[in-house]
């Protein structure tokens, strides 16, 4: 009767780990996403500005072109 009270003592104690573990890893894993999903969010924000940015040196370009080429 002792050894199946150990063996069933044993058997919860790991049973309870295991669900702990699960419990952490989900948790885990759940941060690792938001923080990819963050961070694809801040990838999509950059390549925006540099979009805005590229246009507007490209304006910029083509302005002062014209700015140069009057004072000729």
């Amino acid at each position: 009767m002792a050894d199946n009270q150990k063996t069933e003592d044993v058997s919860q104690f790991v049973n309870g780990m295991l669900t702990q573990m699960q419990s952490r890893f989900q948790l885990m894993s759940a941060n690792i996403v938001q923080k990819i999903d963050d961070m694809g969010q801040k990838i999509d924000s950059l390549e925006t500005t540099i979009t805005e940015l590229l246009e507007q040196a490209g304006n910029g370009e083509q302005s002062g072109g014209a700015a140069t080429k009057e004072r000729s």
